[in-house]
């Protein structure tokens, strides 16, 4: 088996454009397998059932066509050399050029961002300091400002406080943006507006617990002193009304909580809790010796009509407007001083409020005379009648205004209720007379 080289003969050997006996296409066809290959070639040399075979034959056909494709890549490579080495210096002049080109923008734009970077960049950061600086010194500005004004404030208040009480205090206080952060104003909070604001409340508290359009006895005040006793009791609520805190940062935002003016309202449910008292006391006593029951009726009547008055006076006084609320409180706190009350009582009136709570509280006591016996309950059985009847004229009587307070509600819109007399009022009165009468027995 021979295995020297072939020498290539034929056409392709010395022109490469000739056409070539090798099959290109079934060397390049993807499904060409070499096993396949030369399994074919060695049944195309041999016998198959020649032992052995003969390999020398196919192993030179092979040699010779690598000799043939080895030589046919020489001659191309050879004979385009100019060719390749011209193109080849080509891109490389072309990729030379477009490099000089690329660097020199490049250098443009570098030189571009570091002006950039130097006029607008560094410059920024010192304006955003300066920004920094004229922010706070704004604050600062606006700190001292309120401050100035607060303390000017305080000592106006510690001189009309001086004047009415003859004492003397310390700086004054105030409120306003960021005051709660400086000393002097905590000591000025806490030596003036402190005391200040508690005495006024004291005073304003005294002021509605002493309200009275009319005496036990059954005076009627004048016009002039229901005025000044209006006036004051106006101005009594309405400091109560402004006393009462705004509502901490973000509440209600989403529980929908609302504010109340609390401390006037507590005033108010002071003052009525002690006509109810003082009425229950009275006529549970009064139907145990019925001869004083004329006399207890009428001052309970002279309480009720006291507790109308003053609804009055609620409903014909506009909420003032709260300088701490805001938003959606701010419209919460909108109406007359009346509004909130009755929400807060969760009642039509404060007539219908007085006379059924006072209901509710006599039921008990009537039973404990007629379950005791003796004089005092069998008396109070035989005067059935009367006793409904004088509780009935006394709820009647105790739901209408003071005569002078009636002309001048006429014109609030309370008019028709003055005028509708007891009528208005049966199921006060069913109540009031069906709570002690119903609890006689036979």
């Amino acid at each position: 088996m021979s295995s020297a080289p072939i020498t290539p003969t034929g056409p392709a050997a010395n022109d490469p454009d000739e056409p070539s006996y090798i099959d290109y296409e079934a060397f390049l066809d993807p499904s060409f397998t070499p096993s396949a290959f030369a399994n074919t070639l060695v049944l195309a040399t041999n016998n198959a059932a020649d032992t052995p075979l003969d390999l020398s034959t196919p192993l030179s056909r092979v040699l010779f066509d690598i000799q043939e494709i080895d030589s046919h890549i020489d001659q191309l490579t050879t004979r385009s050399a100019l060719p390749l080495l011209s193109h080849t210096s080509t891109h490389a002049h072309a990729s030379a050029h477009i490099l000089a080109s690329l660097t020199a923008q490049i250098a443009a734009l570098n030189a571009s961002h570091a002006q950039l970077t130097r006029e607008v960049t560094h410059k920024h950061a010192e304006a955003d300091q300066v920004r920094a600086v004229a922010a706070r010194l704004w604050d600062a500005t606006r700190l001292a400002r309120a401050v100035a004004r607060a303390l000017h404030l305080g000592r106006q208040l510690e001189a009309q406080h001086a004047e009415l009480t003859g004492v003397a205090a310390a700086a004054g206080a105030g409120a306003g943006y960021g005051l709660e952060r400086v000393a002097v104003l905590k000591g000025l909070r806490e030596g003036v507006v402190a005391p200040v604001e508690r005495a006024v409340r004291e005073t304003a508290e005294r002021v509605v617990r002493e309200f009275s359009m009319g005496s036990a006895t059954g005076g009627a005040a004048t016009y002039a002193q229901s005025e000044e006793v209006r006036t004051r009791t106006v101005a009594a609520l309405t400091a109560l009304y402004l006393l009462t805190p705004p509502p901490p940062e973000g509440l209600g935002k989403g529980a929908g909580e609302r504010w109340v003016p609390t401390l006037m309202l507590q005033a108010l449910e002071v003052y009525l809790r002690s006509a109810l008292q003082s009425s229950i006391a009275g006529l549970s006593r009064a139907l145990a010796t019925l001869p004083s029951l004329d006399r207890t009726l009428a001052e309970v009547s002279v309480r009720c009509q006291n507790v109308v008055a003053l609804e009055a006076v609620l409903e014909g006084t506009k909420a003032p407007v709260h300088p701490l609320l805001q938003g959606k409180h701010a419209e919460q706190a909108s109406g007359n001083l009346l509004q909130p009350l009755l929400a807060y009582l969760e009642t039509g009136s404060l007539a219908s409020y007085f006379w059924r709570t006072m209901a509710g509280s006599m039921a008990p006591r009537v039973q404990e005379i007629i379950s005791k016996g003796g004089v005092s309950a069998r008396t109070l059985k035989t005067n059935r009648q009367t006793v409904g009847e004088a509780i009935k004229e006394c709820v009647a009587r105790g739901s209408q205004l003071p005569s002078a307070v009636a002309a001048a509600a006429k014109g609030q819109g309370r008019g028709t209720e003055v005028d509708s007399g007891g009528k208005h009022w049966e199921r006060e009165v069913a109540v009031m007379v069906g709570s002690i009468v119903n609890n006689l027995g036979r």
